[in-house]
């Protein structure tokens, strides 16, 4: 399917042999802010997750994809859709790029234009939206640079290392 493969970077189902690469993510705190995660979770969990991820996005309201550089198999990042809402044609969507070394290379940009462009035209998704804390600037610039607008700011909504931070509500109408 060449519609979820870019010039640098492919989008893919997930499979049992990303467990390693789900467990390393999930399970690394530094992101926890960021995925609203609070507890580890276990090799078994994510097992199962991944055993059930083949779910089709209109039943599981969600879809995760792996991002990988078109020479290799192997995951760098993941992109999902999720609460995706098939009535009012509308879904969150989140990005997150493992590896220091990976982010700033344009990966995470190729991979939100392929995710934009397969929600407007097999989805037919009307809008997205993004929630980012407002102190992630590359997200944030990210994000806008294909169309999402700050909608609003939720005050003192993620509780992290005991403060709290305000995270901002992007949104992006799809034209068709």
């Amino acid at each position: 399917m060449k519609t979820l493969h870019g010039q640098h970077i492919y989008l893919r189902a997930l499979e049992p042999e990303d467990l390693d690469f789900v467990y390393q993510l999930e399970n690394d705190a530094t992101v926890w802010e960021i995925s609203q995660t609070q507890t580890p979770y276990s090799r078994f969990l994510i097992r199962q997750y991944l055993d059930n991820a083949q779910q089709d996005i209109y039943e599981a309201k969600q879809l995760r994809l792996a991002i990988c550089k078109n020479e290799t198999f192997e995951a760098i990042g993941l992109i999902d859709l999720f609460d995706f809402d098939p009535k009012n044609k509308r879904a969150g969507i989140g990005i997150l790029i493992q590896h220091p070394d990976n982010r700033n290379s344009g990966y995470g940009k190729e991979a939100l234009e392929l995710l934009i462009a397969y929600a407007k035209d097999y989805l037919h998704i009307h809008q997205l939206f993004a929630n980012i804390s407002v102190s992630n600037l590359p997200s944030i610039n990210l994000f806008t640079s294909f169309g999402f607008e700050l909608i609003g700011i939720k005050k003192e909504w993620i509780f992290n290392d005991g403060n709290y931070s305000d995270e901002a509500f992007y949104q992006l109408i799809i034209k068709k």
